[in-house]
């Protein structure tokens, strides 16, 4: 029977910081994403028992945390799994020693069953008898989460656990993270910053900000159409902008804004009016780039501009044009090339209405 982790708490850690969130993770991956400081392991240390909340329940199946019923279980006993981002591995012991370290209070029989279950769902029963520093960053990652999920958790919290590690090793530790908890469904929290971990790994999503949740979802309802700065830039929208709303069309169900001194956007309409502040954000990867003035185009924004300047970013061409107010755009190198761009070339970009997104 799988347990639905259930988090209501308020922390105050500093006069400029409370953590206060409440939320549900059930049975899977649920991904923690915010900037540095927005309580992503202050949460963890509470619900792991580390830290202490001034109020609220965290509870697993069974109450973990309850200010008001005056609950409070000892870390040793919420049975949780707790993979930090420095592993903290035992130096002086093997590999088995350390994914073994636990489990002092069962039968010698059953440690054993339990260690060696656990080194070949990982694929690490060859390294039974290493010391860490005689196995890889990848193979250590595999040896620290072992450790925390051979006791059978009911929960397992990653900070960062995977963060040094390649793609290709990441994605294998990950599939084999995933083969363990589809036979054993318990939820899992992963703290991240990286956008590709985010898609690539979460079931769900919570974005926390100053120490609020200020999204959470499946991770293309929360990141496709971002609702919070934050999340925006997190997501990947490169252009953000202060903007002033200049007329509303809601025939049409859009508004005009004024970017910069003189750029006018049409954007999807939104709860503003004639004079309002907004912020827009566009995906650099939104916009199309032409040599020539469009014509007969569905997209509603045409904006006339120039290259301010080109540079290569991995298989991208990230062009940076003036419209007014300045815009990042990507275009491959071969659009560069067939368009034949250089700085000071004369340019429009052309952007859907319902690619630019309202963002607090």
């Amino acid at each position: 029977m799988t347990s639905v982790l259930q988090v209501s708490i308020r922390k105050t850690l500093a006069p400029a910081f409370t953590l206060d969130v409440s939320f549900s993770a059930p049975a899977g991956i649920t991904m923690l994403f915010g900037p540095s400081g927005a309580g992503k392991t202050t949460l963890l240390d509470c619900i792991v028992g580390l830290l202490d909340p001034d109020r609220g329940r965290i509870a697993i199946g069974e109450t973990l945390f309850d200010s008001g019923k005056r609950i409070n279980t000892p870390v040793a006993q919420r049975h949780i799994g707790y993979v930090f981002q420095s592993l903290a591995l035992f130096p002086h012991l093997s590999v088995e020693g350390n994914v073994g370290y636990g489990l002092d209070r069962l039968s010698s029989d059953e440690r054993a069953r339990r260690i060696s279950a656990i080194l070949d769902a990982f694929h690490i029963e060859q390294l039974r008898h290493r010391r860490p520093d005689a196995i890889s960053g990848g193979e250590r990652q595999r040896v620290a989460l072992a450790r925390a999920l051979v006791t059978d958790p009911c929960l397992l919290l990653l900070d960062e656990p995977l963060s040094a590690l390649d793609a290709a090793v990441k994605k294998s530790i990950m599939d084999d993270l995933r083969a363990w908890n589809d036979s054993h469904r318990i939820p899992i929290l992963y703290v991240t910053h990286s956008r590709e971990e985010l898609f690539a790994l979460g079931e769900r999503v919570i974005a926390l900000e100053q120490g609020r949740v200020v999204a959470q979802g499946d991770p293309h309802q929360v990141l496709s159409a971002p609702r919070q700065e934050t999340v925006a830039q997190f997501a990947g929208f490169e252009n953000i902008f202060d903007a002033t709303v200049t007329a509303v069309h809601e025939q049409s169900g859009t508004m005009t804004c004024r970017v910069g001194a003189s750029t006018d956007l049409e954007i999807p309409l939104g709860h503003g009016s004639v004079g309002d502040k907004i912020r827009v954000a566009i995906r650099a990867g939104d916009i199309l780039l032409a040599i020539s003035e469009p014509h007969g185009l569905s997209a509603r924004n045409c904006l006339p501009g120039r290259v301010i300047s080109l540079a290569r970013r991995d298989y991208l061409v990230v062009a940076r044009v003036d419209c007014g107010a300045e815009f990042e755009v990507h275009v491959t190198p071969g659009a560069e090339q067939s368009l034949k761009l250089k700085a000071g070339a004369k340019v429009w970009l052309v952007i859907k209405t319902h690619s630019c997104h309202l963002v607090r």
